[in-house]
């Protein structure tokens, strides 16, 4: 990642800003170690979050290649100078970590680390991260430590603006996971009345078929028509719920193939045609990724249970850096300043929340008897 040292008022801020982008805990681990080895000229970079169990929940390393790191093997335990970070909250600078009398070795495939510049990582008074760079490229006498005190307060600088960035991307993920089980709350709500009022006729069908089964063979045969009719809905509506309530495989499979798959399986359980086309899109950040599923997400469940649809179109093309989505459907459509005014919002608000939480734009087009088309646009990365 690294391409040679930099410096100044305008290499940190860069810096700060990379960290400042990325909502996935992940994602900032990864942008605070990048940015930390090349701000310093440091041949290697990693970053632990500890667990409660000696252990680490996380770590990331920078400057390690893909093979490198799966040869090394288990993550680190907290031992040594990592546990001293973690545990005494401060800084450690030294000339070769492999004579300090703390040192516990490492693995055989690990690198050879010599000078060493580690501090922890605090949000208060809570330790929730370790941040270390070894071997500073620069000429240094045998035995000497690279890294300075300059390279300590800039680390120290970036260390606090990591905690920040490290705790808004907690809290976006803990508000992730309130509003998936909110989705899930409200497809549970759905699926029982759906399925519940498609069983109850289908009961009453039934108990109807059996009772003209002697008397009139010809009308109980037409109930029990009716009687498949119903239960082909109802597993219908099953199906639909359970391709809602399946997590998606974004990180895997990325956008375009996750929604391509989840739109085959719609269109198979409804009468509607369902279509997508998507191709050529390159990866966007993670977050808008799952924010553009959602809202296709949502309008497909408008158009496909409320606007009587004969046909759902749906689309991801790239746009500049980022990506527009768009869900066209020729449906009944509606007003969307009555619904406003009613109170009433098919999901508007929360796909222009989505939107608007990535960077995004969301735009609705409807008129009664003319169908609607919703598109969404992210900036990308």
């Amino acid at each position: 990642m690294s391409q040679g040292p930099r410096s100044g008022l305008a290499a940190v801020s860069s810096a700060l800003l990379a960290m400042s982008r990325h909502l996935e805990v992940r994602d900032v681990l990864k942008t605070i170690v990048a940015s930390a080895r090349e701000l310093l000229d440091a041949k290697y970079a990693a970053l632990g979050v500890p667990d409660d169990h000696g252990g680490f929940a996380q770590f990331v390393v920078d400057g390690v290649s893909e093979e490198q790191w799966r040869a090394i093997g288990p993550l680190p335990r907290q031992h040594g100078i990592l546990a001293a970070m973690l545990h005494e909250a401060k800084a450690e600078r030294l000339a070769d970590v492999r004579k300090d009398p703390r040192f516990e070795g490492w693995p055989d495939a690990h690198p050879d680390l010599a000078d060493f510049l580690g501090l922890p990582i605090r949000d208060g008074e809570e330790v929730i991260g370790a941040l270390f760079l070894a071997n500073k490229r620069c000429p240094k006498p045998e035995g000497s430590c690279g890294f300075t005190q300059d390279d300590e307060e800039l680390l120290s600088i970036l260390a606090q603006h990591a905690a920040i960035a490290l705790t808004n991307a907690r809290l976006y993920e803990r508000s992730r996971e309130l509003t998936i089980a909110e989705e899930r709350s409200r497809l549970a709500h759905e699926l029982h009345d759906a399925v519940s009022q498609k069983l109850f006729s289908l009961r009453l069908t039934a108990q109807a078929a059996a009772a003209l089964v002697d008397r009139d063979p010809a009308r109980a045969k037409g109930e029990l028509h009716q009687v498949a009719s119903l239960a082909a809905e109802a597993a219908d509506e099953l199906r639909a719920a359970v391709v809602e309530l399946r997590p998606a495989a974004l990180e895997e499979d990325g956008l375009v193939a996750t929604l391509r798959t989840q739109i085959q399986v719609l269109d198979r359980a409804h009468t509607a045609r369902v279509t997508f086309t998507g191709a050529g899109l390159r990866a966007l950040p993670a977050a808008q990724e799952e924010a553009m599923l959602r809202v296709a997400q949502e309008a497909l469940h408008n158009a496909l249970r409320h606007s009587g649809a004969e046909h759902v179109d749906v689309s991801v093309r790239r746009r500049g850096c980022g990506a527009v989505l768009r869900v066209t459907d020729d449906g009944s459509g509606f007003d969307p300043t009555a619904v406003r005014r009613a109170g009433r919002h098919l999901g508007l608000v929360s796909m222009r929340d989505r939107a608007g939480g990535v960077g995004g734009s969301l735009t609705v087009e409807s008129a009664p008897g003319k169908g609607t088309t919703i598109e969404m646009e992210v900036p990308g990365g």
